[in-house]
């Protein structure tokens, strides 16, 4: 049981309301959100964007996603982004990798392993050690580094949210929500 209750989308009001009721899937976590109302359309956004519109890859991304989750005990994303990550190809050593904390395993690449130690330090410290930065900036575009910083403060606020509400966990929507996201960012 949540801290706070769920809103009801056949009951809810404005855009928050619409939103929810357009939700490929209503879960808990935007049910949640929908309290906040000016706030919850354009987090929502974001996070579709983030989804769907990133230059960043997608393994990449979901690899920063598990990374908050595992870090910042974000339970209800780690539940929901382990089978995004299996759908966009993440292997299943990476994944585990994450979850016992191995950033530096060898089931990840160069690359990878510059963007979890520069993810880790975003989450952990805020700062980047100028190294750190340095070995990321030479895997990825400028475009890529503000994108994963991005990627990383919108799933701290997601697991903020849902740990400190208590958002009841849903069972994983898998792609669906990843697909859907696809969808809406698909040219008319």
């Amino acid at each position: 049981m949540g801290r706070l209750p769920l809103v009801d989308p056949d009951t809810a009001t404005g855009e928050a309301g619409e939103a929810l009721r357009a939700a490929a899937v209503k879960l808990n976590i935007f049910r949640m959100m929908a309290h906040a109302e000016t706030c919850a359309v354009p987090q929502m956004r974001l996070g579709g964007a983030i989804l769907a519109k990133q230059e960043l890859s997608h393994p990449l991304r979901e690899l920063l996603i598990l990374l908050v989750a595992n870090l910042e005990g974000g339970a209800y994303e780690w539940v929901q982004h382990v089978p995004i990550a299996e759908g966009v190809g993440v292997p299943s050593a990476q994944i585990a990798a994450i979850g016992e904390g191995d950033l530096t395993a060898s089931v990840f690449d160069s690359a990878e392993r510059a963007l979890l130690a520069f993810g880790r330090q975003v989450i952990e410290t805020v700062r980047v050690e100028d190294a750190v930065f340095a070995e990321a900036k030479r895997w990825f575009s400028d475009r890529e580094i503000v994108e994963a910083i991005l990627t990383i403060g919108f799933y701290m606020t997601m697991a903020r949210l849902t740990e400190a509400t208590c958002t009841p966990i849903d069972p994983p929507a898998g792609m669906t929500v990843f697909n859907s996201a696809q969808r809406a960012a698909a040219p008319a």
